[in-house]
């Protein structure tokens, strides 16, 4: 049994020996640590690996000695901005109420401008935070002030508790509960030390992961505005496009008075969508819900626990079923790859499906020796689609549905309207790629695919149906 501590190491000689001493007397094996003192000077990460047993003793023993990570502390940094007349002594009444407060300053840079004024930064550690807002109100009677925005600031101005003010603001930003922020924790120590090791720098990328998290936050409730439009396929047949602002489309095609779903978007939108879903079909909660899966990513997948039967590719089945599991996806079975997808999870609230649900599909057990090779057919109402599997190029077990009497393909995320996203998709697709680890896995691989797509387009008009932006009309001559 492996577990990952999350401890405070109190700042002298001897404190990693002391935990190390305590886990040999238990019989435990150290897997992992990491301590990054120019990263945070507080908080040490173990991974251990032993019985459950074993494991409680170590809980016990840890917090005897004062080194288990506390979560209730609500400790922070708040970094401030004073403007302050260039003046001698203009900070000595700033630094005095300070004092009166009793906040330790663990950061400050000041330089004269060629103004009249200089704008003093101050990181000023925080247990008490309600102190704050009283502290802001003493302060704007001697000066201007401003407060930074720690987690979205260009320069990383203290180190001194970082990952617990970098998880609690994203945990705050999606609403994540105590325990689902203990292991964002854990996944965003393991981002850190992967950089550190590469000789990265780890803070462009963290800026990234919270814009990520700011956007899908910021677009939840009253602000989830997917853009949704209909498209006529026959006097019998019609697709519903839901684009919504972050994550994959959803398509509903109606045809023949039966439903069908295409991909599903992310979980943290659960509600939102099902508002969309009821609205658009008032039996939604009454019928049978059957999706299709173009693959088995992130932002495809997280609204499956919602429907009856989930139609994949063998592949994509069998990526879902290792995730219930606990086991690693596809994503995930990069090393490189892990943190960042686990970091996306957490933050989407992603849950695998039961596998029970999933029907597998065009089990072609040949090898795919093309970009794109038919593996199948698939009939729903008035439509006759021809399946191809791609090789790979952005995630394996990718299919794409081309229906060469209405003129239809649906390509998921091989091919997509970059010229129709919204500006909000504009913004999320500039953030995506540091969580989903770029958009493609094998980019060369995939633009052989969208090739394969459009060679394969007959001739006539075409209506193309991507899993990010909107339908894309393509025509194709003689």
């Amino acid at each position: 049994m492996k577990k990952t501590y999350v401890t405070s190491m109190p700042n002298h000689i001897g404190a990693f020996l002391k935990a190390s001493q305590c886990f040999s007397s238990l019989g435990i094996n150290i897997t992992r640590v990491s301590y990054n003192k120019a990263v945070d000077s507080h908080t040490l990460f173990i991974d251990a690996e032993g019985t459950e047993e074993q494991l409680k003793k170590a809980d016990t023993k840890l917090e005897k000695i004062g080194y288990l990570h506390n979560n209730t502390n609500k400790s922070s940094i708040v970094l401030i901005e004073f403007h302050l007349k260039d003046v001698p002594g203009s900070v000595t009444n700033v630094l005095t109420l300070i004092n009166e407060f009793n906040f330790n300053i663990s950061y400050i840079s000041s330089q004269e401008n060629g103004t009249d004024y200089q704008y003093f930064k101050m990181g000023l550690y925080v247990d008490d935070y309600g102190k704050i807002s009283e502290f802001l109100k003493e302060a704007e009677k001697l000066c201007k002030v401003r407060v930074i925005n720690y987690n979205s600031s260009e320069k990383v101005y203290d180190n001194s508790i970082f990952y617990n003010t970098y998880v609690l603001g994203l945990s705050q930003t999606m609403g994540l509960s105590k325990d689902v922020s203990n292991k964002l924790l854990v996944h965003i120590n393991l981002a850190m030390q992967m950089l550190d090791e590469q000789g990265l720098s780890p803070y462009r990328t963290f800026d990234s992961i919270s814009k990520f998290a700011e956007l899908l936050g910021s677009s939840k409730g009253k602000n989830f505005n997917p853009r949704i439009s209909t498209h006529k396929i026959t006097d019998n047949t019609e697709i519903t496009l839901i684009e919504p602002p972050c994550g994959s489309n959803t398509l509903i095609i109606k045809s023949l008075n039966k439903v069908l779903f295409v991909d599903s978007g992310y979980a943290c939108y659960n509600d939102e969508m099902l508002k969309v879903f009821r609205r658009i079909i008032p039996d939604f909660d009454t019928i049978e819900k059957t999706i299709l899966v173009t693959h088995a990513d992130v932002d495809h997948c997280g609204l499956l626990p919602l429907f009856d039967k989930i139609i994949t590719s063998v592949k994509t089945a069998s990526c879902l079923k290792k995730e219930y599991e606990g086991k690693d996806g596809y994503r995930e079975s990069n090393p490189l790859h892990k943190p960042y997808i686990n970091i996306c999870k957490i933050l989407t609230s992603y849950k695998a499906v039961n596998p029970d649900k999933i029907t597998p599909m065009w089990n072609n057990t040949e090898k795919l020796t093309e970009p794109l090779t038919q593996i199948g057919f698939f009939d729903f109402g008035e439509l006759h689609f021809e399946v191809y599997e791609g090789k790979g190029g952005h995630l394996p077990g990718e299919i794409v549905l081309i229906d060469y009497l209405n003129h239809i393909a649906i390509t998921g995320d091989i091919y997509i309207n970059t010229h129709g996203l919204t500006a909000q998709q504009a913004q999320y697709n500039q953030y995506a790629p540091i969580l989903m680890t770029s958009v493609d896995t094998d980019p060369k691989l995939c633009l052989e695919e969208r090739g394969a797509i459009m060679q394969r387009l007959g001739v006539g008009k075409w209506q193309i149906f991507g899993a990010h932006g909107f339908k894309k009309d393509y025509s194709v001559n003689l």
